[in-house]
C-alpha cells in the first residue's frame, strides 16, 4: 500500500495510490461514502486509527469490486498537489549507516575510517517542524553557500515501544519513504569545529515523499542483512538527479545498519511512539559533499559543484516514487 498527501479541488486528504499509479482512492471520500465523521489527512492520523481505516478500505475493495473501478471515490494522480505523506512526525532523528559514504568523507578530510562506526549504529535530531514534501524548497542566503542534498530513505513508526530488541524492531515500523536531508554546508563545517550538532546546517528543511509504502509491497525485494546483522534488508534501487543529469546511484540494501538495529539503539531507556520518523544516514555517493571530495582526492584543481537557485533535485526509489524539489530564495 502507498499512502500519499494530497490536495484536489481545494480539499486536503490523504489517499491510496492503485496499482497503476494513475488513481488515487481519497479517503475523505471513503469517509463520506461511508457517512462517518472523519479526519485523515496525513499517514499519522492513519496510523492512528489504522484497524478503523483498514476494515474501510476493505468495505471499499468489496463494494466497488464488481465494477473494477472505484468512481467517484477516486482521483487522479497526476493532477493532484503533493505533499509531505507525514505532516508533523514527533521527532526526525536521522542514522548514519552507509559504510561507503562514511568512509568516503572521511577519506577525503585525510582520516582513517572511525572503529566505533561497527560497535553501534550512531544518529543525531533533526528539526520535526521544518518538513516538506514535494514542490519548492526555500532557502536564505547563507543557506545557498555550498548548498547540498542527501538522498536517503526514512521509516515511520507505527507502534509504541521501550528497550526493542533488533530481532523484533522491524515490526514497529509501519512505512517507508524518500527523504533528502538538506544540508548548508558552509553553516554546518562551522557548528561541528565545536563538536556540537549539526544543527543550523541541517534545521531549515527535509523533504519526505512522495508517499509512504508499507512493507507487504516491499517483501519482493527482501534480502539477506549484511553478514553479523539482523533486520528487514531490502534492495531497493536509488538514484538522485539534478536538474536531470544523474548524480548518485546505491541500493538500500547497502546499509551497514538495518533500520531494526537503528531502532534497538534509538528506543535504548526511551519509549519510541507512532509518528516518530528515522533516516538512513547518506547512501554512498549521495550527497555533493562526498562527490566533490572524491573528485578533489583525483584532482585537487577540480571545481566544486553546490546547489543554486533554480535547480531541481529529483530522488528516486524503487517502489519509493519520485521526491521531486526546487530551490528557491526565501
Amino acid at each position: 500500500m502507498k499512502l500519499i498527501r494530497f490536495i484536489w479541488q481545494g480539499e486536503e486528504s490523504l489517499g491510496i495510490l492503485d496499482s497503476s499509479g494513475a488513481f488515487v482512492l481519497s479517503l475523505n471520500r471513503v469517509g463520506r461514502a461511508l457517512g462517518r465523521r472523519f479526519d485523515c489527512r496525513d499517514v499519522e492520523s492513519y496510523i492512528g486509527h489504522r484497524l478503523e481505516w483498514e476494515s474501510w478500505v476493505e468495505w471499499v475493495h468489496r463494494r466497488y469490486h464488481e465494477r473494477g473501478d472505484f468512481g467517484e471515490l477516486q482521483v487522479p494522480y497526476a493532477a493532484v498537489h503533493l505533499l509531505s505523506p507525514v505532516r508533523r512526525p514527533l521527532s526526525l532523528r536521522d542514522g548514519y549507516a552507509f559504510r561507503q559514504h562514511v568512509e568516503a568523507a572521511r577519506r577525503n578530510r585525510g582520516l582513517e575510517m572511525i572503529p566505533e562506526f561497527d560497535q553501534f549504529p550512531v544518529f543525531y535530531f533533526s528539526n520535526a517542524l521544518a518538513i516538506t514534501g514535494p514542490g519548492p524548497i526555500y532557502v536564505e542566503s547563507r543557506h545557498t553557500e555550498k548548498l547540498d542534498f542527501e538522498l536517503e530513505v526514512a521509516v515511520i513508526l507505527g507502534k509504541s515501544g521501550r528497550n526493542v530488541p533488533a530481532h523484533k524492531a522491524d515490526e514497529y515500523i509501519f512505512g517507508y519513504m524518500l527523504m533528502n536531508d538538506w544540508s548548508a554546508r558552509s553553516l554546518q563545517m562551522e557548528e561541528m569545529k565545536l563538536n556540537l550538532g549539526p544543527a543550523k546546517g541541517k534545521d531549515f528543511a527535509t523533504s519526505l515523499g512522495p508517499w509512504v509504502v508499507t512493507p507487504e509491497d516491499l517483501v519482493p525485494y527482501q534480502t539477506a542483512p549484511p553478514s553479523g546483522h539482523v533486520g528487514r534488508t531490502y534492495r531497493l534501487a536509488l538514484q538522485a538527479e539534478v536538474n536531470g543529469q544523474p548524480v548518485s546511484y546505491g541500493y538500500l540494501s547497502d546499509m551497514s545498519w538495518t533500520f531494526a538495529e537503528i531502532l534497538e539503539r534509538v528506543s535504548y531507556g526511551v519509549e519510541i511512539y507512532p509518528g516518530e520518523v528515522i533516516g538512513s544516514g547518506t547512501v554512498g555517493t549521495g550527497c555533493f559533499l562526498e562527490i566533490n571530495g572524491t573528485r578533489r582526492r583525483a584532482d585537487p584543481t577540480a571545481a566544486e559543484v553546490w546547489l543554486r537557485i533554480g535547480d531541481e533535485v529529483v530522488l528516486t526509489g524503487t517502489e519509493l516514487g519520485h521526491l521531486r524539489n526546487v530551490i528557491h530564495a526565501a
